[in-house]
């Protein structure tokens, strides 16, 4: 079959969007598992931290379905959603969308230009969730909120959320950045162990300054990535939380790709929720001729730069910059 694909990115987080509604493609959840092991790896593949697909819904302006690299499904992506966001509202010629996801209807909307020019939309992320065993993770507390779990560290502090994706957030020091440490505990948390039984995603968050945070996520299916969307809306809730940011006020958060903002809002009912603010860049449009039976034998029909990057790479450049001043020369 002839695939179109769009190779796009939030924050340096890499995907192969695939559009559903315009084509007249049908995957089965086999061949969906199947295409993003082969089409994202990085050695063999077109490389990318996941798929994106893009499909029509009943009740929203599309739906949005994310494979991570190693096949697995994740219930949500903000960097990806920013992504499909821009897709869609440019299909359908609307400025502010609603995005069915997994666990929840989202709002994406265009917004002012986060650095020279560069597409930028605000995405909503929800539900916020503190409850372990909507995590899940396994222990004999309702809620971690900036605690230390003996099990994982005896010096760090964690708080545990899913927004909806699971995650597992310390503020740390510049030294602790550096270290190995974040690996093993990532690699602990996602291998066999008994707190996470479906792994989580790990964070390490390192204060720059008011409205200003470093974030670095290690992904569950993916490892450790430029920007996780989810990490860095759960990450500014924590500060929050801990009074080292405000509610309702505009976050900077760095991170190895790039820069986003997170303003953390609550809610009536006492929750919160997010609006993650970033790029929607994309790289190259391809056609390929793919087997779904054998997705990595797949050939490259033609491919078109779109020519985005070098915009994006001013703000990469200037995150760069921030992140090497206050964290890495500091350590």
């Amino acid at each position: 079959m002839k695939l179109n694909v769009i190779k796009c990115h939030g924050s340096g987080n890499d995907f192969l969007l695939i559009d559903e509604i315009s084509n007249p493609y049908t995957f089965t959840e086999e061949a969906r598992q199947n295409m993003a092991i082969a089409l994202c790896d990085r050695q063999k593949g077109l490389g990318a931290d996941g798929i994106l697909f893009v499909l029509g819904s009943e009740r929203c302006d599309a739906r949005m379905r994310v494979f991570n690299a190693d096949g697995s499904e994740a219930s949500m992506c903000g960097n990806g959603l920013r992504c499909v966001g821009r897709y869609v509202c440019e299909l359908t010629g609307k400025d502010s969308i609603v995005v069915e996801t997994m666990k929840a209807d989202l709002k994406v909307a265009v917004a002012p230009f986060i650095h020279d020019e560069i597409p930028t939309y605000n995405v909503e992320i929800s539900p916020v969730s503190f409850e372990l065993d909507k995590v899940p993770m396994n222990m004999d507390f309702t809620e971690v909120v900036n605690q230390k779990i003996p099990e994982i560290s005896d010096r760090l502090r964690f708080t545990v959320l899913a927004v909806p994706n699971p995650h597992l957030i310390t503020i740390v020091d510049a030294e602790t950045i550096i270290s190995n440490e974040q690996k093993m505990i990532s690699e602990s948390v996602n291998g066999p162990n008994n707190l996470f039984p479906d792994g989580v995603n790990v964070s390490f968050v390192h204060p720059l300054g008011q409205g200003a945070i470093y974030v670095r996520t290690f992904e569950r299916g993916v490892g450790f990535t430029n920007a996780c969307g989810t990490a860095m809306s759960a990450s500014s809730l924590v500060t929050c939380l801990l009074g080292q940011n405000e509610l309702g006020q505009e976050i900077d958060v760095y991170n190895n790709g790039g820069k986003v903002r997170v303003v953390v809002n609550r809610k009536l009912d006492g929750g919160y929720y997010m609006e993650l603010i970033g790029n929607a860049t994309y790289t190259y449009e391809a056609e390929l001729e793919l087997s779904l039976s054998e997705p990595e034998s797949y050939e490259v029909l033609s491919h078109e730069d779109l020519n985005e990057e070098d915009a994006y790479g001013n703000l990469q450049a200037h995150a760069k910059d921030v992140v090497n001043s206050k964290v890495f020369t500091n350590a």
